[in-house]
């Protein structure tokens, strides 16, 4: 497939419903993570806005940050999505803000809600004894989605040799502990990667890959990808596959069954074109949809049934 610019239609592969008339499921975000309510980084608030650097804006709270991506999430045709711990910290700021959905605190309109708990591989110097500890109490007071709670997997974990920012033994070690986990748990897994496929299936054909596990962000190419669906994961695709030079990303999506296949923002990072350089929200992942309908061929549509249905069952919402 050539890299060539790849704007995705809005409408999809063909005519029919708009994206915001179908069901759209976030499958990973960090929604909960202040990255996107404003309190770290730069100020998604005015990048949408489009204010220039040193002017004077009001900066609403994070309540109403929140309050607006949830509003444009549900303009958008999403309906439910996923907040992803990447430690300690986050992790509890997913339960919770899944709690607060599941109370209808967020409003009886609001997209539902659900977590995940886990500890990056950028901190797996840290050790993963706090983040099992947490998974562990949810589960004994039945927050579980099996049990009627929001929380729905153990990550993201894995491995990231493209930063080292952990020595990549503790990776390893921290990713192996977080396996074994789901799989006494009984959650799902969902797996970051980067740069680190050989050692990531080393560690899964020893720990043994857990009956429903998603490789989260997919950024590998066909072989990657075999390579995932022949070891049962389910390949989630997110505003990758409408960059300029990610045809490999983009192969990868079109030898993806439709079953085996999910769609994410992992916002606030990497905003899908015509987005791009600026902060994500869930309000885009029908534009990863419209990608992935393209290069596959298919109608937009197809890929919101399938992907919503698919995050029903692999992640239990």
């Amino acid at each position: 497939m050539p890299d060539a610019p790849f704007p995705p239609s809005a409408a999809g592969a063909s005519s029919g419903p708009s994206a915001a008339d179908l069901e759209w499921v976030d499958s990973h975000s960090h929604l909960q993570d202040t990255y996107l309510l404003g309190e770290r980084g730069p100020d998604p608030v005015r990048e949408q806005r489009g204010d220039r650097a040193g002017e004077e804006a009001e900066v609403p709270g994070t309540e109403a940050l929140l309050a607006g991506a949830l509003r444009r999430a549900l303009e958008a045709g999403v309906r439910r999505i996923v907040c992803a711990g990447t430690g300690p910290a986050t992790s509890k700021e997913a339960l919770a803000l899944a709690r607060r959905s599941a109370s209808g605190e967020l409003g009886a309109g609001a997209p539902a809600i659900w977590a995940t708990a886990g500890l990056h591989p950028h901190d797996a110097s840290e050790g993963t004894e706090e983040t099992i500890a947490f998974l562990e109490r949810a589960v004994a007071s039945g927050e579980t989605a099996s049990q009627g709670g929001r929380l729905v997997a153990v990550g993201e974990c894995g491995l990231d040799y493209h930063y080292d920012h952990s020595a990549r033994d503790l990776q390893r070690r921290a990713f192996a502990e977080q396996v074994a986990a789901a799989q006494r748990l009984g959650l799902a897994l969902v797996v970051h990667a980067r740069d680190a496929w050989d050692d990531l299936f080393d560690v899964l054909r020893a720990e043994g890959v857990p009956e429903r596990a998603v490789l989260h962000c997919f950024t590998g190419g066909p072989e990657e990808a075999r390579r995932c669906l022949d070891a049962g994961m389910v390949l989630s695709f997110s505003g990758i596959v409408t960059f300029k030079n990610a045809g490999d990303v983009r192969e990868a999506a079109a030898l993806c069954p439709l079953d085996r296949l999910l769609v994410e923002t992992d916002s606030p990072f990497l905003a899908p074109v015509p987005h791009r350089g600026r902060a994500n929200e869930p309000s885009y992942v029908p534009l990863v949809g419209s990608a992935v309908a393209q290069v596959k061929g298919v109608a937009l549509s197809v890929v919101a049934d399938a992907t919503s249905a698919n995050a029903t069952g692999v992640l239990g919402l």
